[in-house]
C-alpha cells in the first residue's frame, strides 16, 4: 500500500512538470505547477517525523506565495491583453513580477532564504527530487519570459556568488549541497540566455552527478560533516569515488561537469567576460567546500575511529551508485573520444 502511495504521488509529480512545461496558457501553466505542489507535499511527509513535517510546511508556504504573485500577475496580464491563450508579457512590470514568483519558485537568490531551511529536514531522495526534478517546470516557463536584462544579469551574479559563500561555514552536508544547488541555478540560468537545449545538457549532467553523489550519502546515512568520520580506512573506492565526483559537481576538468561550463563559457565569453569571470570565480569557492567534505574523509586514520558506522544495506542501489559514478568521473572522456572519433 505504501508503495502503491508513492507510485501515485510520482506518477503525479511527472505528468504535472509536463502539463507545466507543455501548456498553451498561463492558466494552464499555474495549474500545472499547483498539480506539482500537491504531489510532492505528500512525498515529503511520507517519514512522519517533526523534520520532514517542518520542512513540508515551509515548503508549503514559499510555494502558495510564489503562486499568488504568478496568479497576480497572469490575471493582470489577461486583464491588459483580453486574451488568456497570449504567452508572450509585453509589460515589462508584469514580466519582472512574473519572473520573480518563478525565482522565488525555484529557490534563485536573493528568493533562496527558504531552499537551505527546507533542504535540512528531508531525507537523501527528497532533497534530490528538491534539487533536480523540482527545477524543470520553472526553469522552461522562465524561459519563456526571461530576456538578458540587468534584472536577469543581477540574478545570475547574486545566486552564484551566495551559492558559494554560503555553503563555506556549514557543517550540514544537506545544507552545503542546497548552497551548491542555488550556484548551479545561477549556471543554468546563464545558459538559458543562448539556448533551452544547452539548459537541457546543463540540468542532465548536473542530475547524473547529483544522483551518483547523493546515493553515497544515502548509503552511508551521512548528514554531518562529523559523521565522514564514519567512513573507515578500509572503503578507499567509495572515499576516492566521493572526491571526484564532487570535483565533477564543481566544473573541474577532465570530469564530466566541466563540458555545460565549457560550452556556457565558450557562448558568453565574448560578450559577457566580466560576467563569465566573476561566475568562474565563485565556482571556485564552491570546489573549495567541495575539498572540505573530501577531505574530513580522507584524513581519518582507522584507529582514531570511535564510532559504529550505520550502513544503509540495500545492496541493490550498489549498481546504480557506480553507474552514476562511472559516467560521472570518465563522461568527459568518453564524450572527447566519441567526438574525435567521429
Amino acid at each position: 500500500m505504501f508503495f502503491m502511495y508513492k507510485l501515485i504521488f510520482f506518477s503525479m509529480m511527472f505528468m504535472s512538470t509536463i502539463i507545466a512545461i507543455s501548456s498553451y496558457s498561463w492558466m494552464g501553466v499555474w495549474m500545472g505547477l499547483e498539480m506539482n505542489l500537491l504531489s510532492f507535499i505528500p512525498l515529503m511527509n511520507m517519514k512522519n517525523n517533526k523534520f520532514s513535517s517542518e520542512s513540508s510546511i515551509k515548503y508549503f508556504l514559499i510555494q502558495a506565495i510564489a503562486s499568488s504573485i504568478l496568479l497576480f500577475s497572469i490575471i493582470m496580464f489577461i486583464s491588459k491583453s483580453k486574451m488568456i491563450n497570449e504567452m508572450y508579457f509585453f509589460n515589462k512590470t508584469l514580466m519582472m513580477t512574473l519572473n520573480s514568483s518563478i525565482l522565488l519558485k525555484l529557490g534563485a537568490a536573493p528568493f533562496h532564504f527558504w531552499f537551505p531551511e527546507v533542504i535540512e529536514g528531508l531525507n537523501w531522495m527528497n532533497s534530490l527530487i528538491l534539487m533536480t526534478w523540482q527545477k524543470i517546470a520553472p526553469m522552461m516557463i522562465l524561459s519563456y519570459t526571461m530576456k538578458f536584462n540587468y534584472y536577469i544579469y543581477i540574478i545570475i551574479i547574486m545566486s552564484t556568488f551566495i551559492g558559494s559563500i554560503g555553503g563555506l561555514n556549514q557543517n550540514s552536508i544537506r545544507k552545503m549541497l542546497a548552497f551548491s544547488s542555488i550556484n548551479h541555478i545561477g549556471w543554468m540560468i546563464s545558459s538559458l540566455i543562448i539556448n533551452e537545449i544547452i539548459w537541457i545538457i546543463y540540468f542532465m549532467i548536473y542530475s547524473i552527478i547529483s544522483i551518483s553523489i547523493i546515493m553515497m550519502f544515502n548509503k552511508f546515512n551521512i548528514f554531518l560533516m562529523n559523521q565522514l568520520f564514519l567512513l573507515m580506512n578500509n572503503l578507499y573506492t567509495i572515499k576516492y569515488f566521493m572526491l571526484m565526483n564532487l570535483l565533477s559537481l564543481g566544473g573541474l576538468p577532465p570530469f564530466l561537469g566541466f563540458l555545460p561550463k565549457w560550452i556556457i563559457i565558450q557562448n558568453l565569453s565574448l560578450n559577457n567576460f566580466l560576467l563569465i569571470l566573476f561566475m568562474i570565480m565563485m565556482t571556485l569557492i564552491t570546489l573549495f567546500f567541495y575539498l572540505r567534505i573530501s577531505y574530513s574523509s580522507m584524513m581519518i586514520n582507522n584507529n582514531e575511529l570511535n564510532f559504529i558506522m550505520i550502513m544503509n544495506k540495500n545492496n541493490n542501489n550498489n549498481f546504480m551508485m557506480n553507474l552514476f559514478s562511472f559516467i560521472s568521473i570518465n563522461g568527459m572522456i568518453l564524450y572527447t573520444l566519441f567526438i574525435n572519433f567521429y
